[in-house]
């Protein structure tokens, strides 16, 4: 999971959430929103290379219902094809281990929404 800055500038690694169970999670999440005042909601859909919606994606639109049934904030899909292998190019290049791949991909994710929507 990633935030950004109140003024929609730069996305930072905020969390990862381990999976239990969708009631769980979408209650994990619906309290970190709630702590930190998020306005919009941004997820990682995870397309085939081809572009194509496939079963890791269907099971992120089913949670997605879920998490959109609990709060009102808008909640925004952004493919999120190679985002992870970015990351770990990332922590290579700045030779740490410390932040999990994820919470670097989920900037990621974030930050390219950030730019496009300036």
């Amino acid at each position: 999971m990633a935030v950004s800055d109140p003024q929609g500038i730069l996305a930072s690694p905020f969390t990862i959430i381990n999976r239990i169970d969708d009631t769980v999670d979408v209650e994990a999440i619906t309290s970190i929103i709630s702590q930190q005042q998020v306005k919009q909601i941004i997820v990682g859909l995870p397309r085939s290379m081809d572009g194509s919606i496939g079963k890791q994606a269907e099971k992120v639109e089913a949670f997605v219902r879920e998490l959109s049934s609990r709060t009102e904030i808008p909640v925004e899909f952004r493919d999120e094809r190679l985002s992870t292998v970015s990351a770990k190019r990332l922590m290579q290049a700045a030779n740490t281990k410390k932040t999990r791949d994820d919470a670097i991909a989920a900037a990621i994710i974030l930050q390219g929404y950030l730019e496009e929507t300036r």
